[in-house]
């Protein structure tokens, strides 16, 4: 093996490191946020008591400290006549399939190391948008075996009720792209991030959400809707909804398994505010300035020459590095948006979740692409 497949493969597992931790710790920061933020919408202090050396960090240890470990020495409870391995097979099905469909978004411009061209995105599919629906359409197995496989009635309708519901909006939510691909001609996401640069009517960023105004902005909008339906988190959560159902498909789960499907659900909510910002907010994008050929003078700033240190050599990095910031901002400002929405809106009646579905948000979803089809194919195209 030559020294340039070795380079090659290690840039590969980087990339695969930087994207999973990040997904990770990103999942990991939303159940703090979820607890502080639900504290001050309800008026309470929220997660406050464990502290190292006197500090809590305003919860931050409480969360993603003490919690953890609490679950990592709890009783791993397996109902009596239940197969281990399937039980512990549901959380798997549940999380992995959504870790792994972020390998296919770009988070920042590409990065140039000598000869090399780095892209910052694990995997360049030229179908990008179908493999992270087929990757989502997978998790749905992981809730309906954990109710089958609990021998409980409760975790049965559960999982029953999170199969329909997430069925149910996994059609609106493809609909609701279907203009947008036509609009920019191909599945690629790391296309759409590149053809969403620039302005559009002289003054606003030609993000997605603004392409043909106002068609995507409705798009978006029944996008986001059955993006949190999949996430099946209030006011969607009725395939969990302790007032009826224990605590639905997971009531027979307890310590790192419980977590596991608590951690899945956050992971969808780092997802769907992915998918929001790439499709329709631009991705790494920034109005105004062209982030992937920003080439600043380091080297005769105050700071080289008081330093007497070249900076200059940073120059080509700057713009992926602020890229990748602007990224992360957007993709965190999604995430508390759910969040506060979660803890805002009272929860459906499964009829009218299943109504919204089937006779509103579909109805709209479906002239919305006729009609933004149309325009596209009397415009020319892009």
């Amino acid at each position: 093996m030559n020294s340039i497949s070795i380079v090659d493969i290690l840039i590969v597992l980087a990339k695969a490191i930087f994207v999973m931790a990040a997904t990770l710790k990103l999942a990991a920061l939303n159940t703090w946020i979820e607890r502080k933020a639900s504290a001050l919408i309800q008026n309470r202090i929220g997660a406050n008591r464990a502290s190292i050396l006197g500090f809590d960090l305003a919860g931050i240890f409480n969360t993603l400290v003490a919690d953890p470990v609490k679950a990592l020495f709890k009783e791993d409870f397996v109902p009596r006549g239940v197969s281990q391995f399937m039980h512990s097979l549901a959380p798997f099905m549940g999380v992995f399939p959504i870790l792994i469909s972020l390998a296919v978004v770009p988070f920042g411009p590409p990065i140039i190391l000598e000869s090399r061209t780095v892209t910052l995105q694990l995997v360049n599919l030229n179908v990008g948008i179908l493999y992270v629906f087929a990757m989502g359409s997978l998790a749905v197995y992981g809730t309906v075996l954990a109710g089958w496989v609990s021998k409980n009635k409760f975790s049965l309708f559960g999982s029953l009720r999170a199969s329909a519901q997430m069925i149910s909006y996994e059609i609106t939510f493809g609909l609701s792209i279907i203009g947008l691909i036509a609009i920019y001609g191909t599945l690629d996401l790391n296309e759409i991030v590149n053809l969403q640069s620039g302005l559009v009517y002289g003054f606003l960023p030609n993000w997605g959400i603004f392409a043909f105004f106002p068609l995507n902005i409705i798009a978006f909008v029944i996008f986001f809707v059955s993006a949190m339906a999949e996430t099946k988190r209030a006011p969607f959560d009725l395939p969990e909804s302790e007032s009826e159902l224990v605590a639905g498909y997971f009531t027979e789960y307890s310590g790192m398994k419980f977590l596991l499907f608590w951690l899945g659900e956050f992971a969808e909510i780092v997802v769907a505010a992915t998918l929001v910002v790439v499709l329709f907010f631009g991705g790494w994008q920034l109005p105004y300035l062209d982030l992937a050929t920003i080439q600043p003078d380091l080297a005769n700033t105050a700071l080289s020459r008081f330093f007497n240190i070249n900076f200059g050599v940073l120059d080509p990095y700057i713009g992926p590095i602020i890229a990748m910031h602007v990224f992360a901002v957007k993709v965190l400002l999604f995430c508390i948006l759910q969040v506060i929405i979660r803890w805002t809106l009272p929860r459906f009646r499964y009829d009218q979740l299943i109504n919204l579905c089937w006779k509103i948000m579909l109805p709209i979803a479906l002239v919305n692409v006729v009609v933004t089809c149309y325009f596209v194919a009397t415009s020319g195209g892009n």
